[in-house]
C-alpha cells in the first residue's frame, strides 16, 4: 500500500523565511568564528614580518597604518567582540539561564547590543 502524503504548502524560497532573533544569533557566532579564523591569518602574518628584522618591523607597522589593513584589523576586533559575547551567551545558557524561548530573545538583543557597543569601541581604538 502507498503512504497517504499530506498536501502540505513547500517553500523553497529562502528570501522569504522568517526566523527568531536567536537563529541569527547563532547563525552570526558561527560566521564569525570563521572570520576570526581568517583574521588570525592576517596576524600571523603581521606578526611573523615584524619578528623577522627591524626593517620588517616598519613594514608592518606601515602596513597597519594602512586604511584597508586597519578596516582588516577592525573586522577581526569586531569578529572578536561578538564572538566573546555570543560565547558568554551560550556559557549562561549552559548554566540554565535564559533557556525559555522568552529568555533566549532577551539574551539574543542583549549579546547584540553589547557586541554592536564594543565593536565601536574597537572602531575608536583602531582608528
Amino acid at each position: 500500500m502507498k503512504p497517504k502524503t499530506a498536501k502540505r504548502p513547500v517553500n523553497l524560497d529562502i528570501g522569504t523565511f522568517r526566523l527568531p532573533i536567536t537563529a541569527y544569533a547563532s547563525i552570526s557566532h558561527r560566521i564569525s568564528g570563521v572570520i576570526m579564523l581568517g583574521g588570525v591569518l592576517v596576524l600571523i602574518y603581521l606578526l611573523s614580518l615584524s619578528l623577522q628584522s627591524s626593517a620588517g618591523f616598519d613594514q608592518a607597522r606601515a602596513l597597519l597604518d594602512n586604511t584597508v589593513f586597519k578596516l582588516v584589523i577592525w573586522g577581526v576586533l569586531a569578529a572578536l567582540s561578538y564572538h566573546l559575547v555570543a560565547g558568554i551567551r551560550h556559557l549562561l545558557m549552559d548554566a540554565g539561564f535564559g533557556e525559555t524561548r522568552e529568555g533566549g530573545k532577551r539574551g539574543a538583543m542583549i549579546a547584540f547590543v553589547a557586541a554592536a557597543t564594543l565593536i565601536i569601541l574597537a572602531g575608536i581604538w583602531v582608528w
